[in-house]
């Protein structure tokens, strides 16, 4: 039982301190959020895809816009690329799985849209690919990643958590998920909703 209690309390630890360490980046997620709230003044749109936790993690992203953070107000119009298995499958059989989210992007994204891209390891292809269309039509693109991969050099806003494991990498994503979603709710619609997020509830 100790060394269980012992694990548990290693692996809080490790996450908190990633996560306290998003303060490092309190430039880059306020930028990100900043980019979001002027695309949506403007008409435009947010996009969001990944793979396994990270599609989770872009689901979860877009349901805080399009639904609610905190505040009940208008829906914003934010679409995970992920959640349409009819189109996911029909790319992938009929073109490659490299490809599920550049057709995608190449079929919906126009000039002045915010495209996220969330890869933990910074080299998945498929992400790549879909922030490489995205910037060909004119999108702001954003990653969020770990402390390696391609990707970092590739989109123009880049959240980078200083850590090459996957869990904690996705734990640290999801608080900046969040924050960003708050400054969006808040800048766009007043009131504030730090730390009262109510998705789902």
């Amino acid at each position: 039982m100790r060394g269980k209690k012992k694990a548990v309390a290693d692996q809080a630890r490790e996450s908190a301190a990633l996560c306290a360490a998003l303060a490092d980046q309190a430039g880059v997620i306020a930028d990100i959020a900043g980019a979001m709230v002027r695309a949506l003044r403007q008409g435009r749109k947010v996009l969001l895809f990944g793979n396994g936790g990270s599609a989770a993690d872009a689901e979860h992203i877009a349901g805080e816009l399009a639904g609610k953070f905190a505040l009940y107000r208008e829906p914003l119009p934010a679409i995970a690329l992920t959640t349409n298995t009819a189109s996911l499958t029909a790319i992938a059989n009929d073109f490659s799985y490299e490809d599920v989210f550049a057709r995608q992007v190449r079929g919906l994204v126009a000039k002045g849209d915010v495209v996220v891209g969330l890869s933990t390891s910074g080299d998945s292809p498929n992400v790549i690919r879909a922030i490489d269309a995205a910037t060909e039509r004119g999108a702001i693109t954003v990653a969020f990643t770990g402390s390696r991969g391609a990707l970092r050099t590739r989109a123009r806003l880049v959240l980078s958590i200083p850590s090459t494991s996957t869990p904690r990498i996705q734990e640290a994503h999801m608080l900046a998920g969040h924050i960003i979603c708050s400054i969006v709710e808040t800048s766009l619609f007043g009131g504030s909703s730090a730390g009262q997020g109510a998705a789902g509830r």
